[in-house]
């Protein structure tokens, strides 16, 4: 498998993790949204949303983290990501989508840089903004975590997990108070002492 990749993108952070969860020999291809090589024509005939992650199964490529993750729990199942209790792989789906779907989208870069270059708003006001959103969201997951249980979902490493600590970097990277969270901290702190969070982590990337 091939994955187009961006060190600081916490999409692509995320696909890393779960390839290294399960085990996947993969290549890294680096984008480097700053150079804009997202755009590039050879890019845009990759993913035409110009958008990391992708990932080219050698069969087809796929776009979108979370898709990417269904589709390495479908193919390769061990160790599962995704409860067999149809409730409790509602709420690890739940979890994650509270980061893919509503922190990470209104926080990245290229939000980040309409409301620099386009609406001329100011860097400290830029920071604000993503820190504000980082907390509405973590606030809303902190409520949902159950300080008795190792992980996000449970006592074992799930989807939650996978999204939830590559947002929680974000949120050290950006300096948003992380005090009133001590359920993520932790929950991070366990996940990034696992070789497969560790060798995902943003600093252990090339750019």
């Amino acid at each position: 498998m091939k994955l187009y990749d961006y060190f600081r993108s916490s999409a692509s952070y995320r696909v890393r993790i779960a390839l290294n969860l399960k085990g996947v020999t993969y290549e890294k291809l680096p984008v480097n949204l700053l150079r804009g090589q997202q755009r590039s024509a050879g890019y845009r005939a990759v993913n035409p949303q110009q958008l990391v992650p992708a990932l080219d199964t050698g069969s087809g490529i796929l776009t979108q983290s979370l898709a990417i993750c269904e589709y390495l729990e479908e193919t390769v199942p061990e160790p599962p990501l995704l409860p067999a209790d149809p409730l409790a792989r509602a709420r690890v789906r739940s979890l994650a989508e509270c980061v893919a779907c509503d922190i990470h989208p209104i926080a990245n870069l290229r939000v980040l840089n309409r409301l620099r270059h386009d609406l001329d708003v100011e860097e400290p006001q830029v920071g604000e903004w993503i820190r504000h959103w980082i907390g509405v969201g973590f606030e809303a997951i902190e409520a949902q975590l159950d300080p008795q249980s190792a992980y996000a979902c449970g006592d074992t490493v799930t989807l939650a997990d996978v999204c939830l600590a590559p947002q929680h970097f974000n949120a050290v990277r950006f300096e948003t108070p992380l005090d009133a969270y001590p359920g993520i901290r932790a929950v991070v702190a366990r996940c990034n002492a696992l070789p497969a969070f560790a060798d995902a982590l943003m600093e252990a990337q090339s750019v």
